[in-house]
């Protein structure tokens, strides 16, 4: 069976906002995400977003793998972020991928929020 690909920015906001500490806001004039004050996210084109902080390796093998949906303009090289292209990626993977990227800018106490059980009464 084949995955379906293709992620819309509404459903990466839901994606985002679940996790502790992620707000909403304009970064350069388009759709932010940030954790805290630190910058994690924003919609550069209607389809492109650009995430960030992933490192030289991972980016190296997504945009080996998979060129159609993650890649890079020469603004970016250098900087670890990375550009997805929404109408390619899998829900999936851009979920794991943001979680990734909350988990190393959230703070200690965010981390222990987001890992703690859920006690219900």
């Amino acid at each position: 069976m084949k995955k379906q690909r293709g992620v819309t920015y509404e459903q990466v906001l839901e994606m985002a906002l679940a996790l502790p500490g992620v707000e909403a806001g304009p970064s350069y004039g388009t759709p932010g995400l940030r954790v805290g004050k630190k910058f994690m996210a924003r919609l550069r084109e209607p389809d492109v977003l650009v995430l960030k902080p992933i490192d030289d390796i991972e980016q190296r093998f997504l945009m080996e793998t998979q060129p159609g949906v993650y890649f890079k303009t020469d603004h970016y090289v250098g900087h670890p972020s990375i550009l997805i292209r929404l109408s390619k990626a899998d829900a999936g993977e851009l979920r794991d991928l943001i979680e990734r990227c909350w988990s190393q800018l959230a703070t200690r106490k965010l981390l222990a929020e987001y890992e703690a059980p859920v006690v219900s009464r």
